[in-house]
């Protein structure tokens, strides 16, 4: 890995304003493994000023041609994926097998469908006496997590382009290296100038600026509702649309007649996956009470196969924040079956693999997104018990059902207040919409929907 000395801005590596730079730390042995600039006000200003001189004549494109250009990203990024999951591996502390299989594959993939959307996606329509135009909706201030550095980069990215949308990406200041990856990938891929421009920075300066800039017509944000909470205040004193995901407590519900064995070992697997830092863990397992014993000892089991397999938490911060979220179940009358607060490993950012049984709805660790690899099981009278737990919160992001009925399962799962729910186990759909209801989020990511968010609608009547 070489980290970049300088922003891609306007289509070159520029120095950044200032001398500033922000440390990469490797979260398994907390070794420094990189520094890039700590761009500020100005460098955001520079770079939003390139994207809107970019504009005009990439809004004109015709999407054959943006579909072409996504298509040769898609393949730069695949040249890439070796390099990528290597530096996934390196900044986040992602095992390399999982790096490979979801760090560095799914965006590829994503890139790929937003190549066909742009070449097949209706931009105009006729309904009755008019001629309905989906025009792009300007310049995108996207501001993206250090979880998933690279995906949620593409969520983002693929869909603006695609629309026809000029991009300002902050990425998240943890993670900076995968984000420089892409940025090479973009130039190889021969975008304009000013298409695509990159400012690695803090959120409190770079990302601040970014969604204060009155050059910015859209801010897309993913991250924690705190955060989101500002930037949605910010752009609506402005009147500027935001698409926000944001965090999530979800539930997976584990129906009386469900095979228990699978649901409980795919569920343990679901929140331990990337060291349990995913906004859709299903971090809340219901269970009837008559299985609930059988299901705590097999969650119990299963988490202490992993040990730190899992590989650490990004970063000393959230180790803290982790640990001290274990230490207020056990705090507050949770049974603690298996990890605990005291890390695995003297050196790194570990965090060992943890299950509370007792939970009840109201402890905070059944209510408060934890972002690590801690499982609450909570156990349910009957369905409509389950439901109201299930919905007991202020987060609405993912959710499961299991059910030997799969009609019953599909049911419960109507019911759910939340915008994506995997019915036995479902596989991950990259053309399916995601996003939240209630505090997390506005707006989707992936597929036709996502794409949805970066146009605007203009009708002509005849």
């Amino acid at each position: 890995m070489k980290a970049q000395d300088g922003l891609y801005i306007d289509g070159a590596w520029r120095p950044a304003g200032s001398k500033d730079v922000i440390d990469v730390v490797n979260p398994a042995d907390e070794q420094v493994i990189g520094r890039v600039p700590a761009g500020g006000a100005l460098d955001v200003d520079t770079a939003v000023r390139a994207a809107r001189a970019a504009l005009p004549a990439w809004a004109a494109t015709p999407p054959a041609e943006r579909a072409a250009r996504l298509t040769a990203l898609r393949d730069a990024l695949a040249a890439r994926r070796g390099e990528i999951a290597g530096t996934v591996t390196a900044e986040l502390g992602s095992p390399l097998a999982f790096s490979r299989s979801v760090h560095a594959a799914v965006p590829i993939a994503v890139v790929g469908s937003y190549a066909e959307l742009a070449a097949t996606h209706a931009f105009e329509e006729k309904v009755g006496n008019s001629t309905v135009l989906h025009e792009p909706i300007g310049v995108v201030g996207a501001i993206t997590p250090w979880n998933y550095p690279l995906h949620q980069i593409v969520a983002k990215v693929a869909p603006a382009l695609a629309a026809g949308c000029t991009i300002v990406l902050k990425p998240a200041e943890d993670t900076p290296l995968t984000a420089q990856l892409f940025a090479g990938a973009v130039h190889e891929a021969g975008l304009p100038a000013g298409v695509f421009n990159l400012v690695t920075g803090l959120g409190p300066v770079a990302g601040q600026a970014l969604a204060e800039h009155p050059g910015v017509d859209l801010v897309s944000f993913t991250g924690s509702t705190a955060v989101g909470r500002q930037i949605g205040a910010v752009a609506g004193s402005a009147v500027k649309k935001v698409a926000l995901e944001l965090g999530g407590k979800s539930a997976n519900v584990i129906l009386p007649d469900a095979d228990l064995a699978k649901a409980v070992h795919v569920g343990v697997a679901n929140v331990m996956s990337n060291s349990g830092q995913t906004c859709s863990a299903w971090t809340r397992m219901l269970v009837h009470r008559e299985r609930y014993a059988e299901a705590v000892e097999l969650a119990a089991t299963a988490a202490a196969k992993y040990g730190d397999r899992i590989g650490p938490v990004v970063s000393a911060k959230q180790q803290a924040r982790v640990r001290g979220y274990i230490e207020k179940g056990i705090a507050e009358g949770a049974r603690l079956v298996a990890g605990g607060p005291e890390a695995p490993r003297e050196k790194g950012y570990f965090v060992s693999p943890t299950v509370f049984a007792d939970v009840t709805p109201e402890m905070t660790i059944a209510q408060e997104e934890i972002f690590g690899p801690v499982l609450s099981v909570l156990r349910y009278e009957d369905e409509e018990d389950a439901l109201r737990i299930a919905n007991g919160t202020v987060y609405g992001l993912a959710g499961a059902v299991w059910a030997a009925d799969e009609a019953r399962a599909v049911a419960f799962a109507r019911r759910m207040d939340t915008g994506q729910v995997d019915i036995n186990g479902g596989r991950f759909n990259p053309l399916a919409p995601f996003g939240g209801y209630k505090q997390s989020g506005v707006g989707r990511e992936l597929g036709a929907h996502g794409l949805a968010e970066y146009l605007q609608t203009k009708s002509l009547q005849f």
